[in-house]
């Protein structure tokens, strides 16, 4: 296996021979149909040059590396700007579910192959409008067995659904059984009859999320992935993956240097703002949350390297890293003055403190709201009592709607 300095050396000099193709800079200006094509292009080029599916098999057109390489590199990425949005969530959540539970690993190699060259994309299709961040209230049905699925109902969130070309699904597929227990997981393709996809425009101007509706949708058995019932636990499974996936120690938004480099122009009380005993408390607790962040995810990649599964500590990382983006964000636009109220659509969201504060809310709703973060800390980690649940135990069909 390569070594990380090797590889972290490697990895820096082809995104910098990269950026001027593919950086922020050359894409300035296109819309996102147009942005979207660019990044195929460099999809394809980071999967020839061997840096796509870094930690998955070989066998399945990988790299078979470890997840620290993978962090390694997603930092360098990141910090450059490549045109990679379109892609995170179908590379990052379906293919190790598909590699895992898919019995047709021909099929399997063909889509993980497509989808790392940016030649299809996928979608998480989880969240609904009745059952909020409550994954296991969800009314989308999938009824039938062996002989073939229909499935009925609505998805809302759903991120790039309009560019996607297939989806993992869960759904209830028996109503007469505690919510947990009658949920089964599928694959699905987007361009079905009877699949609408609707898109919509979010605060800050991005048209990512959407709405898909599934009227009689026909689905193989073949598509469904785990056991019939136990779709709650793959859902879970491909959670902690996201948990550790859609979160930097950042929350994706701007690192503490660029809110050290933002306030060195400014004054508070005609006084240096940097000599403010208040802003250096500031940047002090953020430093060492985010410090402590990164020490619990690379702990919990170190341990997935040994084999064991990604662990509740996800959702600190989700929890306080962007609660910690969303404050910065605001303070920083508020030391500015007026000069704060400038906003540029589009602008990168690591590098624009407008741009990261607009979109805070979103990534504190995505992969699970904050609510159901406290919960998973407090019972998994802190091994406090659940709180009370009406509906436990209770038959779905006979939960008061």
């Amino acid at each position: 296996m390569i070594a990380l300095d090797e590889w972290q050396e490697r990895a820096r000099a082809w995104l910098a021979q990269a950026v001027p193709e593919f950086g922020l800079a050359a894409r300035a200006g296109l819309t996102q149909d147009e942005d979207l094509e660019v990044g195929r292009r460099y999809m394809a080029a980071k999967y020839d040059v061997g840096f796509s599916g870094i930690t998955l098999p070989p066998e399945f057109g990988g790299q078979g590396l470890s997840r620290l390489h993978k962090v390694l590199f997603d930092t360098l990425e990141m910090q450059v700007a490549m045109p990679v949005g379109y892609f995170g969530v179908s590379t990052a959540m379906p293919l190790p579910i598909l590699i895992r539970y898919c019995e047709d690993k021909a099929w399997v190699r063909e889509r993980v192959i497509a989808a790392l060259r940016g030649e299809e994309i996928w979608c998480q299709l989880f969240s609904e409008p009745a059952a909020g961040s409550d994954l296991a209230g969800l009314r989308t049905r999938a009824e039938g067995g062996e002989q073939g699925w229909t499935v009925n109902g609505q998805k809302l969130w759903t991120t790039f659904a309009q560019y996607s070309d297939y989806g993992i699904l869960v759904a209830r597929s028996d109503p007469s059984v505690p919510k947990h227990k009658g949920l089964t997981f599928f694959w699905i393709d987007m361009k079905a009859p009877g699949v609408t996809v609707r898109p919509f425009r979010l605060a800050n101007g991005d048209i990512q999320c959407n709405e898909v509706f599934f009227d009689d949708v026909a689905m193989a058995d073949s598509q469904r992935l785990g056991p019939v019932g136990e779709g709650f636990s793959v859902a879970i499974a491909t959670l902690m993956i996201e948990r550790y996936a859609a979160s930097d120690a950042d929350g994706f938004g701007p690192p503490i240097e660029a809110f050290i480099e933002t306030l060195r122009p400014l004054t508070i009380n005609g006084r240096p703002a940097l000599e403010d005993g208040r802003v250096r408390g500031v940047i002090a607790r953020n430093h060492a949350l985010r410090q402590g962040l990164d020490s619990i995810r690379r702990r919990a990649l170190l341990a997935m390297e040994a084999g064991m599964e990604p662990g509740p500590e996800g959702s600190l990382n989700k929890l306080f890293s962007v609660r910690s983006r969303q404050k910065l964000s605001e303070l920083a636009l508020d030391l500015q003055g007026a000069g704060g109220l400038s906003y540029a659509e589009g602008a990168y969201t690591k590098a624009d403190w407008a741009t990261s504060w607009m979109g805070a809310p979103t990534m504190r709703l995505a992969g699970g709201a904050d609510e159901m973060l406290l919960n998973t800390i407090a019972e998994k980690i802190l091994g406090l009592p659940q709180d009370y649940r009406p509906d436990k135990g209770v038959p779905f069909n006979a939960i008061p709607v």
